[in-house]
């Protein structure tokens, strides 16, 4: 059995499609089926359930995903201990997020504090964060909800209010806190690509009795542009009302919370910049809780009053 063997299946493990592996890994199809099939030979088992051109792990080859993983990741620690010596790679982060803002703010304070550090930011999925934590390509991942596996650790940084941003001139514009079955009927602005947000402002609705009417499916810029039109309603994040000074009222419905989580691979080693980075995430967060609850008053200019 050899680590070409093993990372070869687990590209193959994830794409769940042996031409989508072949491409990844910049091999020949033949090749990479052969090789496959030389482990299965060699380890007396098959590793996969064949679905026409689609593949998916059988129960065999998800336990040896679990430890391949572990072995790469154990093969990652070797060379991370390797590389500390060398200044530069000893300040290097690697760090996933699942949405933009979740470092709005942080970074500038921490880079403020640490100049000399290095960071390599991504945006991803959920699914994509946990491959890329199991896999040892990241170091830190921001979420969500927690993300639970065996493999990862996760704590909750904030439980974040959510809110409904309202038209100027909405006749619920006036209340301090309404339930969302009451705008069952309007037609809702939603963030796009975004599919854990969305998932979870789908079910705050459901479970108030409605499936809300989605009018607009935008990136974040354009959802601001056309909530100053008044084209419609919205579930924000309070800290996004705050910083832009959106009209909103609060939700009576239980649940209108959204936790944001820090993430990372259970028995990794990180260097001391790692540490310290989660650290100072874990901090900002504590030290900035209130601004992410309905009690934080920051005086704005009402932003999506239309202009005259």
């Amino acid at each position: 059995m050899e680590l070409l063997q093993l990372k070869y299946f687990q590209t193959v493990a994830y794409t769940e499609h042996i031409s989508k592996a072949a491409a990844q890994l910049n091999i020949a199809q033949p090749s990479l089926s052969l090789t496959i099939k030389r482990l299965e030979d060699e380890l007396g088992t098959a590793l996969f359930h064949r679905k026409g051109r689609h593949i998916e792990l059988n129960a065999a080859g998800e336990v040896l995903l679990k430890h391949v993983n572990r072995i790469f990741v154990e093969l990652e620690n070797a060379t991370l201990a390797l590389k500390e010596k060398h200044d530069e790679l000893s300040r290097l982060i690697r760090i996933a997020i699942s949405n933009s803002r979740f470092l709005s703010g942080l970074i500038s304070e921490y880079i403020e504090e640490f100049p000399d550090s290095q960071l390599h930011q991504g945006i991803a999925s959920r699914s994509d964060i946990i491959m890329q934590l199991k896999k040892g390509e990241i170091d830190l991942g921001i979420t969500g909800y927690p993300i639970q596996d065996e493999d990862i650790e996760s704590c909750v940084l904030v439980e974040e209010d959510i809110v409904l941003v309202l038209p100027s001139a909405h006749e619920y514009g006036g209340e301090k806190q309404i339930s969302l079955h009451k705008v069952a009927n309007e037609s809702f602005l939603s963030l796009a690509d975004n599919d854990e947000y969305r998932r979870f402002t789908m079910t705050l609705c459901e479970t108030a009795g409605f499936v809300p009417h989605l009018a607009f499916e935008v990136d974040s810029h354009t959802l601001m542009e056309i909530i100053r039109m008044d084209r419609g309603v919205a579930l924000l994040p309070i800290s996004v009302c705050h910083n832009l000074g959106l009209h909103y009222v609060s939700i009576a419905d239980e649940s209108s919370v959204y936790p944001i989580s820090l993430s990372w691979t259970k028995h990794r080693n990180h260097s001391p910049a790692v540490s310290q980075f989660r650290d100072f995430i874990t901090s900002y967060y504590t030290l900035n809780t209130p601004a992410y609850k309905k009690t934080y008053n920051v005086p704005h200019p009402d932003l999506n009053k239309k202009s005259r």
